[in-house]
């Protein structure tokens, strides 16, 4: 599978790059950027053998079998329409789009064709999420009752995308999307968001808490942010009616996630595979290309994903994101 890149993106290496060295039947072949001079870098830097002048140009080469898109969220719509169109296998960042409406857009541009889209939502192929639905369905801990998710980082204010209105910035759809997902994952994944309230720099959404109702009376809490006074936290703590599971960095387990799972029957602390989520990924887009399976994070799932998201920046009193360009 040869793998034509969309953008410099810093994210390029780590999910791409990387596990591409260690995958068979995986080639990163080209690179296309804005700024030429940038794909250039990024080509030496990656050791990638051709730049392209523009996306378009990457689009059209024929020797190039699917692409990945890592640009900014109000981008990725339009540019997966037209990997699509091109005739590529996509494998599209998190999100996949600004909105519920994009994503729709991109699910009916994929329906019909023989192309497997993919979100790249990296920590759903890691068996973590597997285990994890067996310790809740064993019911150790018993009925869920309820969940809360969390995900802080600090981006200082400044020339970071996320900072950007005009391409789809703001914390929910960058940190807050792995708390979100985690719990749609885990109970269900069309919840109603009973609650939501913003802290705002501008336009930008740099915190956010939302408390979400899933089918069987889970009730669910995220907090995300980029910039709070709460500088860092990334966990899921579980409560159900005879014990917790609480998970620590559950949306990257290769950087040493634990669960330690309370229940009448004592205490424990099982290890997860400390292999790469994006090491993961990228197998599952290579076997579906391949076989011409179905992928997990398709688009349907990820439209879903998106209309959650946008109802959350509506009930903390926001307008969801727009595509670039597109009010």
């Amino acid at each position: 599978m040869r793998v034509g890149v969309l953008g410099a993106a810093r994210i390029v290496k780590a999910a791409l790059l990387e596990p591409s060295r260690g995958i068979a039947g995986v080639e990163v072949t080209a690179i296309a950027a804005r700024d030429r001079d940038r794909a250039v870098a990024g080509a030496e830097r990656g050791g990638i053998p051709r730049v392209h002048g523009s996306y378009v140009e990457l689009l059209a080469d024929p020797d190039i079998d699917a692409v990945y898109v890592p640009l900014p969220a109000a981008l990725h719509a339009r540019w997966t329409i037209a990997a699509i169109q091109a005739g590529k296998h996509v494998l599209c960042e998190k999100p996949f789009t600004s909105n519920s409406e994009a994503a729709q857009r991109v699910a009916h541009a994929a329906d019909g064709t023989d192309r497997r889209v993919m979100e790249a939502y990296h920590s759903h192929y890691h068996p973590l999420y597997g285990r994890l639905r067996e310790i809740l369905g064993s019911g150790e801990i018993g009925a869920v009752r309820s969940a809360r998710a969390t995900f802080c980082i600090p981006i200082p204010p400044g020339r970071d995308i996320r900072w950007n209105p005009a391409l789809a910035g703001g914390g929910l759809l960058d940190v807050g999307y792995y708390p979100v997902r985690i719990l749609t994952e885990l109970f269900g994944s069309s919840p109603k968001v009973t609650r939501a309230r913003s802290w705002r720099q501008g336009e930008i959404d740099r915190r956010v808490e939302a408390t979400l109702r899933f089918d069987g009376e889970v009730t669910g809490e995220i907090v995300s942010s980029m910039w709070s006074s709460r500088l860092f936290s990334m966990g899921l703590k579980v409560v159900g009616d005879a014990g917790e599971m609480r998970v620590s960095f559950p949306y990257h387990p290769q950087m040493g996630t634990r669960i330690r799972v309370k229940s009448a029957t004592g205490r424990r602390t099982e290890r997860t595979d400390a292999r790469s989520t994006y090491s993961y990924q990228l197998e599952h887009f290579r076997d579906a290309v391949r076989s011409g399976g179905p992928v997990e994070t398709d688009a349907a799932a990820a439209v879903l994903q998106m209309r959650t998201l946008d109802q959350i920046y509506l009930a903390a009193g926001m307008r969801p994101r727009s595509e670039a360009g597109i009010d």
